[in-house]
C-alpha cells in the first residue's frame, strides 16, 4: 500500500510557519520596492540637474552680450562694482533633523549649505555690517538702472554661474539670507523643507506669485515651493522656465 505524497514546502526555513514565510517575502518584495523608488528618484534628480547645467551654459553664451551692456550701464551709472555678492542659504545635505553631533560641530544650524550668490548691482552700495532685511520694489536704495533691471529681473542673470557652479538651479525654491531665514524658519511651518532641493533662479512660487509683502505671502510661496518638490521632473523643470519668459516680458510675479 503506497504511502501519501508529502508536501514539499519550498523556500521555507525549517519550522517556519506559512505565515511568517509570507511575511518575509512581502517584506522582501517592500524592499526590493523601496530600492527601485528610490533608483527613480535619482535617476530623475540627476536627469533634472543636467536640464539645468545644460540650460544655464547655453544662457551663458547666448546672453553673454547683453550681459556685457548691463555691466557697462551698471558701472557708469552709479559708484560701485557691478556684480553684487551676498550670501545665501543652499542645499540641506542632511537627511532628517539632525543629530546631536552634527549640531555640537557646528557654531550655528544654518538649515543648509551657505553659498555667495551673483547678482547685478541694483543699489547703492553699503558697508558690509548693513543688517539683512527684504527689498521692496520703492527701496530708496535702488539706483535708476537698478529699477529697470530689477523690473525686467536682468540683475538675475549673473546666478547662471551658479548653477555651474552648483549652488543653484535654474528652478527650484528661492535662495534666503541666513539671518531671514532664520526668522522665517521659526515663524513659518515647513520652511526647513525647502532645501530638500537646489534653490532656483525661477521656480513655481516666483511664476505663480508676487514679491513677498508680509508673512503670509511667504506662506502661500512655501505651499508653491512643497508642491514643486513632489512633482519635480524634466517636465515640471521646462514647464516652470517656459512660463518665466512672459513673467519677465509682462513684470509679473517675483524672480
Amino acid at each position: 500500500m503506497s504511502q501519501p505524497a508529502k508536501k514539499l514546502s519550498i523556500g521555507k526555513r525549517g519550522g517556519e510557519s506559512t505565515s511568517t514565510f509570507r511575511l518575509r517575502v512581502e517584506n522582501g518584495g517592500l524592499a526590493t520596492r523601496r530600492v527601485e523608488v528610490v533608483r527613480r528618484r535619482q535617476w530623475n534628480a540627476r536627469m533634472v540637474r543636467a536640464l539645468n547645467v545644460l540650460v544655464a551654459a547655453i544662457g551663458l553664451l547666448l546672453l553673454a552680450p547683453l550681459m556685457a551692456v548691463v555691466a557697462i550701464l551698471v558701472k557708469t551709472s552709479s559708484t560701485g562694482p557691478v556684480l553684487y555678492t551676498q550670501t545665501r542659504v543652499g542645499l540641506d545635505r542632511r537627511r532628517g533633523r539632525a543629530s546631536a553631533a552634527e549640531v555640537s560641530r557646528r557654531s550655528k544650524d544654518f538649515g543648509g549649505r551657505l553659498f555667495r550668490i551673483y547678482k547685478f548691482r541694483t543699489m547703492r552700495q553699503e558697508s558690509d555690517d548693513a543688517p539683512q532685511v527684504w527689498a521692496s520694489a520703492t527701496d530708496p536704495r535702488i539706483t535708476r538702472i537698478g529699477a529697470i533691471l530689477r523690473k525686467y529681473r536682468l540683475d538675475e542673470l549673473p546666478q547662471l554661474w551658479n548653477v555651474l557652479l552648483g549652488d543653484m538651479n535654474i528652478v527650484g525654491p528661492r535662495p534666503e539670507q541666513p539671518e531671514i531665514f532664520q526668522d522665517l524658519r521659526a515663524k513659518v511651518n515647513a520652511y526647513q523643507k525647502r532645501q530638500r532641493v537646489l534653490p532656483g533662479i525661477t521656480g513655481l512660487a516666483q511664476v505663480s506669485h508676487h514679491y513677498d509683502q508680509c508673512i503670509d505671502d511667504v506662506r502661500q510661496k512655501v505651499r508653491y515651493d512643497l508642491e514643486y518638490i513632489h512633482r519635480r521632473s524634466l517636465g515640471e523643470d521646462l514647464r516652470i522656465m517656459a512660463r518665466t519668459i512672459p513673467v519677465m516680458v509682462g513684470k509679473k510675479g517675483s524672480l
